[in-house]
């Protein structure tokens, strides 16, 4: 793919950039190496007093920063404005919380004694450069997770984003410089996919963190076993919404149209699978069509969209395959199943929802990436559990019941990263962010997040000290 700014509304290549040569990215790694040296001696106030200033900065930028990641990859304005403050926020959490994240444990003496040491310390020291492949489709969020707890924590960070987003990807480079943190500290390398092995291979760069596809996922981590460095997998995700008979109905129905079709449907924890009791099913179905069928499609810069395009002319035929694929084998559309007639151009694809969906169906074990719900019956609370993990997928998952009992059942039966009950699935840097199965390994954000990238460092000392 081509490093370019293609607005995905209109089809038109509005900017295009070179890549950077074998000169020009060991440049990046010699000024990575330089900062990393520096900076891990920084003291926490020395590095939260710049955080600071970048959520500053970046609370200033907040309409251009959004016009700008719609013009990229298409997601509806309002909704890029909500993901550059989130930025921000995060920023502001860990420039607050990062000192008392990483503070030093000290293990009781009495537990240590018989070890021959007088007393001992774990400390949390920085790994060094750690690069990050970073998906489009939250394109200042998903760097801005890894960035904030790199960089507290005294990392220094190479970005490979992806092809598609070039001016978000230099926009970080050029915040954190301007938030005063060191020349090198955080650099964007506008390279292709074929660059990533060797940069990932050089010893300077210490560890790797990957956000996207299960192919991307797997070269990555082969690469960095090979090698033997530390990576963090977040991957695909086709989670479940489970609706039980004592949900708040109308609730449920309101919340299940944010969570398919938020940032377009493209979000790896948005709910895909929707598995409704019988006894509310026909109700749920008939609300949640109707509101996903009055959806306003359209240009993702007007305030009044609700939904976009798809980031790609590629991604919205990988969609149209997994739903035609359906149809062709008895699934219902709902509503939806098809291009908007009235958008000639740019990559639409209307708001769908197919009933009838059997394990046969490719879209029954493989990730949708746009606004498709599929629609599942099930008869009790063991056919939704046996059907949600029906995937090899298990990122995130949300169960609407005020049942205590079954909410007990589904915290420890959902195969999932996460499960969120009555509200939508979402990610806060309180909270550790993650999956299972194919959706990968690792944790980002809260404590958990920050500490994958730090050498946990036992330090012992001696009777005679």
């Amino acid at each position: 793919m081509a490093i370019a700014t293609v607005n995905p509304a209109t089809g038109e290549t509005l900017k295009t950039f070179d890549a950077l040569n074998a000169g020009e990215i060991e440049d990046c790694l010699v000024r990575a190496e330089r900062a990393f040296q520096e900076h891990r001696l920084t003291s926490f106030a020395h590095r939260a007093e710049r955080m600071l200033k970048a959520a500053d900065l970046l609370d200033a930028d907040q309409d251009s920063v959004a016009r700008t990641m719609t013009t990229e990859m298409g997601k509806p304005l309002a909704q890029a404005r909500a993901e550059a403050a989130k930025c921000a926020k995060t920023m502001r959490w860990y420039a607050t919380h990062a000192e008392e994240l990483l503070a030093d444990e000290h293990p009781d003496p009495a537990d240590v004694h018989d070890s021959g040491a007088m007393r001992a310390v774990v400390r949390y020291r920085p790994l060094g450069t750690v690069l990050a492949v970073m998906p489009w489709n939250f394109p200042l969020w998903q760097v801005v997770r890894f960035a904030a707890p790199a960089l507290m924590a005294g990392n220094t960070g190479l970005l490979k984003h992806a092809s598609n987003v070039p001016q978000t990807a230099l926009y970080l480079e050029e915040l954190f410089r301007r938030a005063g943190f060191a020349e090198g500290c955080f650099q964007t390398l506008l390279i292709g996919s074929g660059a990533v092995e060797d940069v990932l291979r050089d010893p300077r760069v210490a560890a790797a963190t990957l956000t996207g596809s299960e192919p991307a996922g797997r070269s990555v981590a082969a690469i960095a076993g090979d090698e033997i460095k530390k990576t963090v997998l977040e991957l695909g995700g086709s989670d479940p919404y489970l609706v039980m008979p004592s949900a708040d109905l109308d609730k449920a129905v309101r919340t299940a149209v944010t969570a398919r079709v938020q940032n377009n449907g493209q979000s790896c924890i948005a709910a895909k699978r929707f598995l409704v009791h019988t006894d509310v099913h026909d109700t749920f179905a008939a609300r949640f069509t109707e509101r996903m069928a009055a959806l306003t499609i359209g240009d993702p810069m007007e305030e009044h969209t609700d939904v976009g395009p798809l980031s790609s002319e590629q991604g919205r035929s990988d969609l149209e395959e997994l739903v035609d694929d359906a149809l062709h084998q008895g699934a219902t559309a709902l509503c939806g199943g098809r291009r908007p007639p009235e958008h000639r151009t740019g990559w639409f694809y209307e708001p769908t929802v197919l009933s009838g969906i059997t394990p046969a169906m490719r879209i029954h074990r493989e990730e949708a990436f746009g606004p498709v719900a599929t629609l599942y019956r099930v008869e009790d609370l063991d056919e939704a559990i046996a059907l949600a993990n029906d995937t090899p997928f298990g990122l995130g998952s949300n169960a609407w019941t005020r049942d205590a009992e079954e909410q007990a059942r589904l915290a420890r039966d959902l195969q999932a990263g996460g499960v969120f009950f009555n509200g939508m699935t979402a990610s806060h840097p309180g909270l550790p962010f993650g999956g299972a199965k194919r959706s990968g390994y690792g944790r980002e954000l809260s404590g958990h997040g920050m500490r994958e990238f730090c050498n946990m460092t036992t330090v012992w000392y001696g009777p005679e000290d």
